[in-house]
C-alpha cells in the first residue's frame, strides 16, 4: 500500500517541535499508568466491591484485553482518519472511563470504566507515529526513545503513587485523579500536537477488526484466566481453538480483501515478522520483574526471603527503574543511530538477561532489589527504544500507526504469557507459613531464571534480522524524506 499524502493540518513548526514531544511523552506516562492505577486494590477489590476475588480480577483483566485489542485497531483508524484525531478520541475514552469508576462501588460499572480506559493504549503508537510524520530528522530518534520509555514509566511511578493516594484517600480519588489527567491531556493534544498530514488511502475493514478482536479475546482470556480455570479444562482448551481457528481464518480473510485493517505481507517482511517475535520475548522478559520483585519485597521475613515492605515502599524501590528507562531513552537513540536499531534491541535483551542473572544474587536486601531492576529496565528501555525504528524502516509511512500498533500488541501477547508462566511456577513453588501460602525462594530463583532464558532467546531472534536497519547520519528513517516532500518539504 502506498502513501497517500493529505493536507490534514499545520506541521508543527521547528521551534514547537519540543513542546510537541513533550506532550506525547506526558500522554504516554499517563496512559501506561492506567495499568497499575488499580495494582493496589487488589487484595480490597472483592470487599470494595462486593463480589468474589476471581471476579474481582476482572478489573485487571479487562484493562488488559481492552488495549491488546484496541493497539492495531486505533493505529490503523489514526493512519486512515488522523492520528490526532484518534489520539483525541481514545483521551476522551480514557476520561470517561475514569469518572464511570470514580461513580462506581459495582462490578459491572468499574469493569466497563476499565475497559474504556484499556482502548485508551494506542495513544502510545499514535504518539510515535506522529513524531515520524512531524519532527524534523535530528530529533526523531531520540523522540522515539522517549515515547517507547513512557511504557515503563507510567507504570513505574504508577505503583507507589496509586498505593499512597489509596492508602490515604478514598479509592474512588484514583479514578478522579485519573479523570482530571486524561482531560488535561485531551487539552494538550488539543492545543500543542498539529495533525498528521499522512493518511492511508482506503477505508477501514470492519470485518478484519471483527475478527482480530475474536480471535484475540479467545487467546488472551485463555492465556490470562487459564489459571483460574484449569490448563486442561474444557472452557481453556477452547477458547485455545477457537483462537487458532478464528485467527487462520481471520488472516485468510485478510489476505484476500483490498484494504486490510493488517496488511500481513507487510507483516510478513522478515524485519518486521522478527522485529514483532522479539517484542513478544521482550514484553516476556520485562513482566517477570514485575511479578517476582514485588513478592521478594513485601513477603514477610519469616518466609526466609521476604523483606516485609509495604506496598508504597515496595514501589518506591521499582519506580527508579521507570527513571532509569527515561534517563537512558538519548543513550538509546544513539545507539540506534550510530550502529543501528537492531544493535541497540540486541543490546537491550543482552542487559535484561544479564540484569536477572545479577538478580539471583541480588535478593538480600532493599537495594540491591533496586540495582538489580534498574538494570532491567535499562535494557528494557534500550529494547521498547529500538522497535519503532526497526519497525517503521520497513513500512510505508502511511502504515506507521497500524504496524506500530500491531507490535504493541506483540508485547501485550508477551507480558499476558509471562503472567500465565510464571504465575504457574509461583502457584506450585510454594511455603507454608502459618495459615498462609506463599511462593518459595526457589520458586522465584526459577521464575528469574526463565526470564532470563526467555531475554537470551531474544538475542537470538533478532540477530537474524536482516542488514544494519539504520537511517541517516542524521537520525532520519529511510523514505521519511521522500515521503514529507509533497507535504512541506524534506
Amino acid at each position: 500500500m502506498s502513501a497517500s499524502p493529505t493536507a490534514a493540518g499545520p506541521a508543527a513548526p521547528a521551534g514547537k517541535s519540543g513542546l510537541v514531544v513533550a506532550v506525547l511523552a506526558l500522554c504516554g506516562i499517563v496512559v501506561s499508568l492506567m495499568q497499575t492505577l488499580v495494582v493496589p486494590l487488589i487484595p480490597d477489590l472483592p470487599r470494595l466491591l462486593d463480589t468474589s476475588a476471581s471476579d474481582a480480577s476482572w478489573v485487571i483483566t479487562s484493562t488488559l484485553l481492552a488495549a491488546a485489542v484496541c493497539n492495531p485497531v486505533s493505529g490503523r483508524l489514526g493512519d486512515l482518519y488522523g492520528k490526532r484525531r484518534v489520539m483525541l478520541v481514545s483521551l476522551g475514552l480514557m476520561a470517561v472511563g475514569s469518572v464511570v469508576c470514580a461513580l462506581s462501588d459495582g462490578l459491572v460499572p468499574v469493569v466497563a470504566g476499565r475497559v474504556l480506559q484499556g482502548c485508551a493504549i494506542g495513544v502510545i503508537p499514535l504518539g510515535i507515529s506522529i513524531m515520524r510524520d512531524e519532527l524534523p530528522p535530528e530529533r526523531l530518534g531520540s523522540a522515539m526513545a522517549l515515547m517507547s520509555a513512557t511504557l515503563g514509566v507510567g507504570g513505574a511511578i504508577g505503583l507507589p503513587l496509586a498505593a499512597f493516594i489509596a492508602e490515604h484517600a478514598s479509592w474512588h480519588a484514583l479514578f478522579w485523579m485519573s479523570a482530571a489527567i486524561s482531560v488535561l491531556d485531551l487539552l494538550l493534544v488539543a492545543f500543542v500536537v498539529p495533525e498528521s498530514p499522512l493518511r492511508a488511502p482506503g477505508r477501514f475493514d470492519v470485518p478484519g477488526a471483527i475478527g482480530l478482536t475474536a480471535g484475540l479475546l479467545c487467546l488472551l482470556l485463555a492465556i490470562s484466566k487459564g489459571g483460574d480455570w484449569g490448563w486442561g479444562s474444557g472452557l481453556t482448551l477452547g477458547l485455545f481453538a477457537a483462537a487458532v481457528v478464528i485467527l487462520l481464518a481471520w488472516g485468510f480473510m485478510e489476505l484476500r480483501v483490498r484494504d486490510p485493517l493488517v496488511d500481513l505481507r507487510t507483516t510478513a517482511r522478515r524485519q518486521v515478522l522478527l522485529t514483532n517475535l522479539a517484542s513478544i520475548v521482550v514484553g516476556f522478559a520485562m513482566f517477570g520483574m514485575s511479578l517476582v520483585l514485588p513478592t521478594l519485597l513485601q513477603s514477610p521475613r519469616a518466609s526466609g526471603y521476604g523483606l516485609e515492605l509495604s506496598l508504597f515502599q515496595a514501589g518506591l524501590c521499582l519506580a527508579p527503574g521507570g527513571l532509569v528507562m527515561m534517563l537512558l531513552s538519548p543513550l538509546s537513540a544513539r545507539v540506534s543511530r550510530l550502529w543501528g536499531p537492531k544493535i541497540a534491541l540486541m543490546l537491550g535483551a543482552l542487559v535484561i538477561a544479564a540484569g536477572y542473572a545479577a538478580t539471583l544474587g541480588l535478593m538480600s536486601s532493599a537495594w540491591e532489589v533496586v540495582l538489580a531492576s534498574s538494570i532491567i529496565a535499562a535494557g528494557v528501555g534500550l529494547a521498547y527504544s529500538a522497535m519503532p525504528a526497526l519497525i517503521m524502516t520497513a513500512v510505508p509511512p502511511s502504515e506507521t500507526a497500524a504496524a506500530n500498533g500491531l507490535n504493541a500488541l506483540m508485547r501485550s501477547i508477551g507480558t499476558s504469557t509471562a503472567s500465565a508462566v510464571i504465575s504457574v511456577v509461583l502457584a506450585h513453588m510454594t511455603v507454608s507459613l502459618g495459615v498462609f501460602t506463599l511462593p518459595s525462594l526457589r520458586g522465584l530463583q526459577v521464575a528469574i531464571i526463565i526470564a532470563a532464558c526467555v531475554a537470551a532467546l531474544g538475542v537470538l531472534i533478532v540477530n537474524f534480522i536482516p542488514g544494519r536497519a539504520v537511517g541517516t547520519a542524521g537520525g532520519a528513517l529511510p523514505g521519511d524524506v521522500a515521503a514529507r516532500t509533497g507535504t512541506r518539504g524534506a
